[in-house]
């Protein structure tokens, strides 16, 4: 059972060759965890959801409130039977139908959707994640690649490319040859005492994730955080390199071509990250 435009049903008879988000990628999504009832940084995701609609010139409902969505997205997990569980939920936003590349209306609809998770909160996955360079296409920099839009082919192309060739996943670049992020989330490079991620101007996602792991570096007084390009030259140089997203917390990177990584920094970033999950 899927929700559409606040109602409850089957999640058949929903798209169309004339939706817009099919036809045109003309659609924003937010990918939430959401565990027993709360969502987890729910007003990050909202204010990032709300500011990318005016980006892309979409009109805002009066009735979005963070209270109105939040209210949806508990009632398409009880419809569910997933209220008491730990989920995955898709809240996706697309312009109504009509027009070619210039829309008719800017009127939007909305899908939420839910799937199971196992693990109510963020665990250290230190199994082996290869991780090598995508080059065949690039990132460009700029404000519309930090969106979280359905026009993902991208990863799409980049995710086939790491699974032919036995890899965890790929780092992408941008046009200026600097690394923007991983396949599925933002990335973190540990040097000594300092630690970088790519800055937005570079391209890179503007991460829910991201921001919380900012905010929590920013806290450790043993560390120094760093919003700058990433050269390819570095990865091979660093003591650690992690991935970030709202699903898995933080995924470390343990080899990148003949360089293996620890994750000691990405243990101990994650302990505090739940704790700041339990107390929210």
């Amino acid at each position: 059972m899927i929700n559409f435009n606040g109602t409850i049903q089957n999640e058949n008879n929903i798209l169309t060759p004339e939706n817009r988000g099919y036809a045109y990628g003309d659609a924003l999504f937010e990918t939430l965890k959401v565990s027993h009832g709360k969502i987890l940084f729910w007003e990050d995701h909202y204010f990032r959801l709300m500011a990318s609609m005016r980006i892309l010139r979409m009109e805002i409902p009066m009735s979005f409130t963070m209270e109105f969505l939040e209210s949806e997205i508990l009632k398409t997990l009880e419809a569910c039977n997933l209220k008491n569980s730990t989920c995955r939920v898709k809240l996706l936003v697309h312009r109504v139908e009509g027009g070619l590349y210039l829309p008719e209306h800017n009127n939007v609809n909305y899908i939420i959707t839910a799937k199971v998770l196992k693990s109510d909160f963020y665990m250290l996955n230190d199994d082996t994640y290869e991780v090598e360079l995508f080059k065949d296409y690039y990132v460009a920099p700029g404000l519309l690649s930090t969106l979280k839009t359905n026009n993902k082919v991208i990863n799409v192309v980049g995710s086939i490319f790491a699974n032919e060739n036995g890899f965890n996943n790929c780092l992408l670049l941008n046009t200026n040859k600097k690394v923007v992020e991983a396949l599925n989330g933002n990335i973190f490079l540990v040097k000594g005492n300092k630690i970088k991620t790519p800055e937005l101007s570079n391209g890179c996602l503007k991460g829910v994730m991201r921001t919380q792991i900012i905010d929590i570096i920013k806290s450790l007084p043993e560390f120094k955080i760093e919003e700058a390009e990433i050269s390819p030259f570095e990865l091979q140089k660093a003591d650690e390199i992690f991935i970030t997203n709202v699903i898995v917390g933080i995924q470390p990177i343990t080899k990148y071509r003949k360089k293996n990584f620890n994750n000691e920094v990405a243990k101990s970033i994650l302990q505090k990250l739940n704790v700041k999950v339990r107390l929210g």
